[in-house]
């Protein structure tokens, strides 16, 4: 029962603000798609939700998680070595899977179409993998944004197996090569999937950006970036 952790917080509290009167508590585990929790103040009552794949933590990580949770609702600054305990927590590989199948599960990836204005990505999936891989990787599902977002420029869901390109590159005057680039870097993500190296979670490997470089119009594409 989530309850059991009102005595945590209330001594995570007491720990950072010492002369501050002690708010009630309402916590409760919530089935969140990923591993999320968090806090908010109504009424002088503080509402924690956490997800329920922390049912199971340690004491030590549910303390340092109260901490970084309070540290947060009172914009203070987060505690360095208990934030790294966590995070460190989150990144194990038993965990890593449970949070796969929990978005799997839950979680519902929504797909637009591959074929765009100008561009069809299924197309340029298939060029990709036939010039670059030597057409030995199995397509997953490719989907345009539903946002033309200029901050997130692509990513690589592996939970749903899902490409998503954001939806500003399908657009006349961005030339091809540029959007070629972004699924090249994407499909690398399927190919080199995220591992941890001891406790922190490696993205771009080695080998990863090894293989990035072997890009022809690399130089172009990215001088088009940041531009954009």
């Amino acid at each position: 029962m989530a309850q059991r952790l009102i005595p945590l917080f209330q001594e995570a509290f007491r720990e950072l603000y010492p002369r501050t009167p002690m708010p009630e508590f309402s916590i409760r585990f919530f089935p969140f798609v990923n591993i999320n929790s968090n806090i908010r103040l109504r009424d002088n009552k503080l509402h924690v939700r956490i997800s329920d794949l922390l049912e199971g933590a340690p004491a030590a990580i549910l303390s340092a998680l109260a901490h970084l949770l309070l540290a947060k609702m009172y914009r203070q600054g987060a505690d360095p070595a208990r934030n790294r305990q966590y995070r460190r927590y989150l990144a194990t590989h038993d965990l890593t899977q449970k949070a796969y199948l929990v978005r799997q599960m839950r979680g519902r990836k929504r797909v637009v179409s591959p074929r765009g204005h100008v561009y069809d990505l299924d197309a340029v999936f298939e060029d990709l993998n036939s010039h670059y891989f030597h057409g030995l990787m199995a397509r997953p599902t490719l989907t345009w944004s539903q946002l033309s977002s200029r901050n997130r420029l692509g990513h690589y869901d592996p939970a749903h197996n899902t490409i998503v390109i954001s939806r500003v590159f399908d657009h006349p005057l961005v030339p091809l090569c540029v959007l070629e680039y972004i699924v090249y870097h994407e499909m690398l993500h399927l190919k080199h999937p995220v591992h941890l190296r001891g406790s922190r979670r490696c993205v771009h490997s080695a080998e990863f950006r090894a293989e990035e470089k072997l890009f022809p119009h690399l130089t172009e594409a990215r001088r088009f970036l940041r531009k954009l």
